[in-house]
């Protein structure tokens, strides 16, 4: 998008503002130095408001999709929406109507129905959502434009599926429930590493016993993307560099955080209740400019802010704790950690260990010695449904190593077959709670803040998510 919207002083100032108001209220004075600041109450819902928790899709024969933001992750994530049986992409939209025109082209090139172009302006997509034949809203603009976005699809009466994160601020994740539970309509973080091979395994191994009573679990999104920041044709209008610039949030913890959270049943047997936050200092931007970035660069008059690593540490009711790690601005191999432990056993990912499996694990009886072993038979006997019935598919159709593509099928097969989503609005206001959170916790000097219940209480009792029992497509006719 060419325009930003004005940023919120609560990010610009790194928090201060949103911590104010709960530090007056007494935390600050408390006798224990180590007392949460407190979070605001949950609004109350409205006279007919009512919880989303396991509300089914209606049933759809088709799932109709329209896109917002066809940038790089936008238009190679359309093609996939294409692809699924029982979906069709009925129009797409980008502020510059090229855009539009050249994945409407793409989509009618590969045999595909054409869609409807919106495009132009900041506001086309306003249009798009007065369509008919639209079910399902795919977002893929910049984060400052998710919120706005993901609640006018929501007004407008289509499911949403919005990419990391669906808002940035706590009254906005809370309006977005708000408004799912009062227009009927789900809204879905689109969490891909969710439906990975590995974390979906764990997750099995989990649930089924194998590492005993969980107990910690570690997960982020630790990836070097310095040359893609300074880029001036990856990232439109350097979007995501100058978040660098204005706010000292955590920001894309939730890759490596929903995995970990689901497979400690949060929102669905536990929940997320405090967050403390560390940053380091802001160092890896600025030295990677002095060294490669020509001095008549826009980034030059640019003063980064957000700190090199954000590590976020979790407590949830049941005493588990999760450490969530953000780090794009430092020179290291990628990694999502995806480590999970508990009284009987311990998974790691991207442990450098070269496997079938592409990670370790360590679980009594079956090991012994202070040795790890290899983690490929593990996935091979706890691989989940559908990356059996679909692994093959997904491999030919979906990026990140088919992820995307698993995402996509499950989404418009919950929506064809009537079923309950995997992903609700709940879970994705918690994974991106940690967004605003972190800024706060870093203006408090590492202080542990609350963490909102999204689902006002729903959390208590357990209910299935991704750990779905296999279900099949319906046919398309």
């Amino acid at each position: 998008m060419s325009k930003l919207p004005a940023v919120s002083r609560r990010l610009l100032l790194g928090g201060a503002l949103a911590t104010t108001g709960a530090l007056a209220a007494g935390v600050g004075s408390a006798p224990d130095a180590a007392a949460a600041v407190a979070a605001a109450p949950a609004p109350r819902r409205r006279p007919g408001q009512k919880s989303m928790v396991d509300v089914p899709y209606a049933v759809h024969r088709t799932v109709r999709v329209g896109v917002i933001g066809l940038g790089n992750r936008g238009a190679g994530m359309t093609t996939g929406w294409s692809v699924v049986p029982g979906c069709t992409v009925t129009a797409v939209c980008d502020v510059r109507a090229d855009r539009a025109k050249r994945v409407a082209d793409g989509l009618a090139a590969a045999g595909k129905p054409r869609p409807a172009e919106y495009g132009g302006s900041a506001e086309s997509y306003t249009q798009m959502l007065r369509r008919d034949d639209i079910d399902l809203v795919y977002i893929a603009t910049p984060w400052e434009f998710h919120y706005a976005q993901g609640k006018a699809a929501l007004l407008a009466g289509k499911h949403v599926v919005v990419e990391l994160p669906i808002a940035t601020e706590l009254d906005e994740l809370w309006d977005l429930v708000d408004t799912s539970e009062r227009t009927r309509r789900h809204l879905m973080l689109s969490e891909n590493c969710s439906y990975g091979r590995n974390e979906l395994a764990m997750l099995k191994m989990a649930h089924e016993g194998l590492f005993g009573d969980i107990t910690n679990g570690h997960g982020g999104y630790l990836h070097d993307l310095r040359e893609l920041l300074f880029s001036d044709t990856y990232y439109t209008d350097a979007w995501r560099r100058r978040w660098h610039t204005r706010s000292t949030a955590s920001f894309y913890a939730m890759h490596g955080l929903a995995p970990i959270a689901a497979a400690m049943d949060v929102n669905r047997g536990d929940r997320m209740t405090t967050l403390r936050a560390t940053a380091t200092e802001p160092k890896g931007l600025a030295d990677y400019r002095e060294r490669f970035v020509p001095r008549n660069h826009p980034s030059w008059k640019e003063t980064y802010v957000n700190g090199d690593l954000v590590t976020c540490l979790i407590e949830t009711a049941k005493g588990r704790v999760i450490r969530a790690e953000h780090d794009v601005s430092s020179p290291r191999p990628y990694s999502r950690i995806n480590s999970l432990a508990g009284s009987r056993g311990i998974f790691e990912d991207y442990a450098g260990v070269l496997s079938s499996g592409g990670g370790r694990v360590y679980v009594e009886p079956d090991h012994s010695g202070h040795s790890w072993r290899d983690f490929g038979s593990y996935r091979k006997e706890f691989d989940h449904w559908l990356w059996k019935k679909i692994g093959d598919d997904a491999a030919n159709n979906g990026g990140h190593g088919g992820m995307d593509y698993v995402l996509q099928w499950r989404t418009v097969q919950l929506m064809r077959a009537g079923l309950v989503p995997d992903i609700d609005v709940y879970d994705s206001a918690a994974w991106c709670a940690p967004v605003p959170l972190s800024v706060m916790s870093l203006a408090a000097k590492g202080r542990p803040v609350q963490i909102p219940d999204f689902t006002r209480g729903a959390w208590v009792n357990l209910r299935t998510g991704l750990d779905s029992r296999a279900t099949e497509m319906p046919p398309v006719v």
